[in-house]
């Protein structure tokens, strides 16, 4: 048989113990603020049901849906000639609803929705959860974008206060502070975009309009607009939205220019402004530091938003939206649980950890998973090297002993390259004197230590 050459998916990555080490600091420091907040820890299955997924992000995103092929004769009941239709389609993934029923999910707040309401007789309302796991989407590979990720959520559910949107926007504060990156959050509201689709002569288009100008970063104004003609959009219609969408100024005076712009012509673009309007008095009273911009180009596309959303993106590293999200009103709705709301928001662990990495901010301590290495004398000095590790690792400190008596040399080679800090020698003289012989790798420095001191030693 040949031989296989070893290989992963495209999109996805293995991570060595040292990315591990790293990400686990990422994932602890998140965690520990979702944690201050109140929140709850929760899991969801990295499959759902397909009819749980599809609808729920727009046509674009169920095209991303990875679906999972039924068990056995998946195409059993399926007639040749519609598998011959399926391959001439435009549209093959008719055929895919029928051989699948599951697939992994896109992302952790609909399954959180559909989690709320299949519990929502054992659960106390509003529920405050937060969720770090991995979600999955057949998007193209790219420097930045995955197909197998990590998101770290925490979500509301079961009210309707903006006071939810504020602390989202305190935790993003708190995440990024304790992590060491410098970020601006974007703000903006689903309902001021449907007001300004209304303006412009155009609310029935509004997920159209949404979609293209949600790519406004990305394409720039005048790709955007193309889209827009592309979408049905009159020509007097862009050129009323290209204003909007190029607002200048600060946060107070482009509310002031929004609201001239649509509160006359649409209340729920003045709802929006409203609850803007109330977010920012809030942070501002609170005293928030966290840079907080209003932007009239912020969409999300995802269709389940309804009010507030938010983007943050790093100032010092080239990096796409790092963290994201937003109000929705109905999203339980759809699974049979009418008018209850939620907001929630994301953090990208694994854009998060590019950013670290590029900017160097990842402590060093993080990779050194072991404190101490004792060396190995053999014989009877081996077995007084073990005792005096149990005692070090009862006292919660990680060592380990070489697992063979080799030349020194190889096992001092061996603990800088696992970046252990100490040395611990324990011969026939220390084993006599009852005080081993502390190496500090990094310095180079020798210090005898008393049996019963060692443990105190090693954890300076």
């Amino acid at each position: 048989m040949a031989i296989q050459k070893p290989s992963i998916p495209k999109g996805t990555r293995d991570f060595s113990p040292v990315e591990m080490a790293r990400r686990n600091y990422l994932f602890d420091t998140i965690k520990s603020v979702f944690r201050r907040y109140g929140f709850q820890p929760l899991e969801t299955p990295s499959m759902e049901n397909l009819s749980t997924l599809l609808g729920k992000y727009g046509e674009e995103g169920d095209k991303l849906l990875f679906k999972v092929l039924n068990s056995g004769n998946f195409l059993k009941g399926i007639e040749p000639e519609e598998v011959q239709a399926a391959v001439e389609s435009d549209n093959p993934s008719v055929l895919g609803t029928k051989i699948c029923e599951k697939g992994l999910r896109y992302d952790l707040t609909v399954p959180f929705a559909r989690y709320v309401v299949q519990h929502q007789n054992e659960l106390v309302f509003p529920f405050k959860r937060y969720q770090i796991q991995p979600v999955w989407r057949a998007d193209r590979p790219q420097k930045g974008r995955y197909r197998e990720f990590y998101q770290c959520d925490v979500d509301v559910v079961g009210t309707k206060s903006l006071l939810n949107e504020v602390e989202l926007i305190q935790i993003v504060q708190d995440v990024f502070a304790a992590l060491k990156i410098r970020v601006t959050l974007k703000i903006n509201n689903r309902k001021i975009l449907y007001g300004i689709s209304e303006t412009i002569g155009h609310a029935d288009k509004m997920m159209e309009i949404t979609m293209a100008i949600d790519k406004l970063d990305k394409i720039g104004i005048d790709a955007v607009n193309e889209e827009l003609a592309e979408r049905g959009l009159g020509a007097e219609a862009i050129a009323k939205l290209r204003p909007i969408l190029e607002l200048t100024g600060d946060n107070r005076a482009k509310l002031a220019k929004i609201t001239e712009a649509i509160a006359m012509h649409s209340p729920t673009g003045a709802k929006g402004i409203e609850e803007v309007t109330t977010i920012l008095d809030y942070t501002e009273a609170l005293g928030v530091t966290l840079p907080v911009e209003l932007d009239l180009s912020l969409a999300r596309g995802l269709n389940y938003y309804t009010g507030a959303i938010f983007e943050v993106k790093a100032m010092d590293f080239p990096m796409g939206s790092i963290c994201g999200g937003g109000r929705y009103d109905d999203l339980t709705g759809i699974f049979g649980m009418p008018d209850t709301s939620g907001v929630g928001i994301s953090f990208g662990a694994d854009r998060i950890y590019d950013v670290l990495l590029g900017l160097d901010l990842f402590p060093a301590e993080t990779t050194q998973s072991v404190r101490a290495l004792f060396v190995n004398f053999g014989g009877g000095e081996e077995l007084a090297a073990l005792k005096l590790m149990a005692e070090v690792r009862k006292a919660g400190i990680a060592a380990e002993i070489y697992p063979e008596t080799v030349k020194m040399k190889k096992q001092f080679d061996y603990a800088q390259k696992r970046g252990i800090l100490y040395m611990v020698f324990v011969g026939e003289s220390e084993v006599a004197s009852q005080t081993a012989t502390v190496k500090n790798i990094m310095t180079g420095e020798q210090t005898p230590v008393p049996f019963g001191e060692i443990p105190a030693f090693l954890e300076q």
